[in-house]
């Protein structure tokens, strides 16, 4: 029988900030000069909010296929490349095992739209709390629901992440 990682919602963690920061230096380290930018993004970005331990980042470079070159320092600090992993133009890794994962990264040349998106959806979750808030008490309901299925868990955010995309698309237009 195959063994699933736990889908683990826990409250808000003060270190998360220190341990983006920290893990931020040593990818800077690494990338040098192809970075234009890091953000700390996703839940743990979040103040206040319930989030999965683990920490998502996002890294600005000026050439995407130049990042592949990196694949070998990263897998020595921890991380496994996922390649694209289901969005175009991409780079993602993840620090850790299936069952003790830290980190997430997410590598977009700049000017992707995705960069922004991600952004907009965490500044609007933190000027909006009561918005962050049942996303929060969404996804404890989803990690009780589905506490084996991340491919569930993901689902059961769906809707709320695109109308909050929405949302923060026309507060930035405004």
């Amino acid at each position: 029988m195959e063994t699933k990682r736990k889908v683990e919602v826990v409250c808000h963690q003060s270190e998360w900030k220190q341990q983006f920061d920290h893990e931020a230096n040593i990818l800077r380290e690494v990338f040098g000069n192809l970075i234009s930018d890091i953000h700390h993004i996703g839940s743990t970005a979040i103040p206040g909010i319930k989030a999965k331990p683990i920490i998502d980042m996002l890294i600005e470079v000026k050439e995407i296929d130049e990042v592949d070159h990196f694949n070998y320092k990263l897998y020595q600090l921890g991380y496994i490349s996922k390649g694209e992993n289901g969005i175009v133009n991409r780079r993602f890794f993840i620090k850790g095992d299936e069952f003790n994962r830290t980190h997430h990264v997410h590598i977009f040349q700049t000017g992707n739209k995705e960069i922004d998106r991600h952004i907009r959806f965490r500044d609007y979750l933190i000027k909006h709390p009561d918005e962050a808030e049942f996303y929060s008490n969404l996804k404890e309901e989803l990690a009780k629901k589905y506490p084996y299925d991340i491919e569930e868990y993901i689902k059961g955010k769906d809707q709320f992440i695109k109308v909050i995309d929405q949302k923060a698309a026309k507060k930035n237009l405004d």
